[in-house]
């Protein structure tokens, strides 16, 4: 899928969702009481052919921007890197760990559904094999999620939205790196276990974006 490609697919999700009354989070929270903090769904989205995933959440009041409803993460599985020994930290269960997932980035939403950031977050966040930025960046065109069995409208919208926004990815990563590096210096490698949770922020605007391709 190439960028205009993925733009389209933005574009046709939201369209969908919105004739059909039924933003984002709504296909996500399978109830109308959100428990904060819950992983929806409950174990995670599982592409049933990369391993990608995702999860949706929504942190308690006065832990979140006033204007976001929740956020995804989205994952690669250590299987599709090409060397998956490569990390630069692990969870404390090594190659035992429960999920060998690396997070790509976490997606905010707004009240109406909309994406409004990218985020790039500390490893302890989402118990991750951090990866360089570098590896990470190499990697993205291999996140892909439309066989997860979720709402497919979700799941189509966010493998589009990562081919949409490689270069602003590329640079929360490289960000996310930068702002972390003199973190180790000064704290050593337990930095990577607690602390310092969100490292670098990308805001959205999917008009201004989706018209610097000469998209209508």
């Amino acid at each position: 899928m190439d960028e205009k490609t993925a733009a389209l697919v933005v574009i046709e999700t939201i369209t969908a969702m919105a004739g059909e009354g039924m933003p984002m989070m709504t296909r996500v929270v399978p109830h109308d009481t959100v428990v904060f903090w819950e992983h929806y769904p409950d174990n995670d989205a599982r592409d049933e052919r990369t391993r990608s995933r995702w999860y949706y959440h929504v942190h308690a009041p006065g832990d979140r921007d006033p204007g976001e409803h929740g956020h995804f993460h989205l994952f690669l599985h250590r299987t599709q890197l090409n060397d998956p020994t490569a990390y630069t930290a692990a969870p404390a269960e090594g190659e035992a760990a429960a999920a060998h997932v690396t997070h790509i980035a976490g997606l905010s939403i707004d009240h109406a559904g909309i994406p409004v950031a990218w985020f790039a977050t500390n490893r302890w966040v989402t118990d991750e094999f951090l990866y360089p930025a570098e590896v990470m960046i190499a990697h993205l065109d291999r996140y892909d999620v439309d066989q997860t069995g979720e709402d497919p409208l979700v799941s189509r919208l966010l493998t589009a939205m990562v081919v949409l926004y490689r270069d602003e990815l590329k640079q929360l990563l490289l960000a996310r790196d930068a702002a972390m590096a003199p973190l180790v210096l000064a704290e050593g490698p337990g930095v990577y276990q607690a602390g310092h949770a969100v490292l670098a922020t990308v805001p959205i605007d999917l008009d201004a974006k989706i018209e610097s391709l000469g998209i209508e």
